[in-house]
């Protein structure tokens, strides 16, 4: 099990921008962004239960630079009326 300390550290690197490899998000046409977002979706389980943990961080900030951009160009998404839930009020 890991101190306190050493996952301080590890959430600390995931929060540090680094260079994550690739295309840029913003240059990439919506295509490949969305290709791009299916294959790190796809790869996300087993990079979290068995990468290291340098794997894990560079695996977080691509996948947060991909969505962040496909949110930027679609902020009116498609979103499924099915998966909302009630407000509680």
């Amino acid at each position: 099990m890991r101190d306190y300390d050493e996952v301080v550290e590890i959430v600390y690197a995931w929060q540090q921008p680094e260079p994550t490899g690739g295309i840029p998000a913003r240059d990439l046409p919506h295509e490949d962004l969305l290709r791009e977002l299916a294959a790190i979706h796809r790869t996300r389980n087993e990079t979290l239960r068995h990468g290291s943990d340098q794997s894990l961080s560079h695996h977080t900030a691509r996948l947060l630079e991909l969505e962040t951009d496909y949110l930027r160009r679609f902020p009116t998404r498609e979103v499924d009326p099915n998966r909302l839930r009630p407000n509680p009020t």
